[in-house]
């Protein structure tokens, strides 16, 4: 049973840091592509940040450059999402998600091509 856990979510002020981690069983992480995409209040579930299970490329939201970073351990099957410098428009649930690694190709970034998902981790910013 593949399982993906989010946590290290919470409320936090404008300019403050947040450090996300997803725990992922079930499923090789190593072979995975990995994302995090989150929903804020009345909008649909937008990508956030990308990795190849090949790496090393990272790939962002231009909403997010310069202030996330997405990073994995594949020794501890974990997924991380440091977000740096938030503002209110920040606040989501958070989720992590994961299929099988597309290892060519342009970085395919719609929910639709994620199969497995976590049940996501509230972050709130205020201002």
């Amino acid at each position: 049973q593949v399982q993906l856990v989010e946590s290290g979510g919470g409320l936090v002020h404008t300019g403050d840091s947040l450090r996300l981690s997803c725990v992922v069983s079930g499923r090789s992480f190593s072979s995975s592509d990995m994302a995090w995409f989150r929903r804020s209040p009345g909008k649909e579930r937008e990508f956030v940040a990308g990795v190849r299970a090949t790496g090393p490329v990272r790939y962002y939201a231009d909403f997010v450059k310069g202030r996330f970073a997405i990073s994995g351990d594949n020794a501890k099957n974990t997924l991380v999402l440091q977000m740096n410098s938030l503002k209110p428009e920040d606040t989501a649930v958070y989720f992590c998600a994961a299929r099988d690694t597309l290892s060519s190709g342009t970085f395919l970034r719609s929910e639709r091509y994620f199969g497995d998902w976590g049940q996501g981790t509230q972050v709130t910013v205020s201002s």
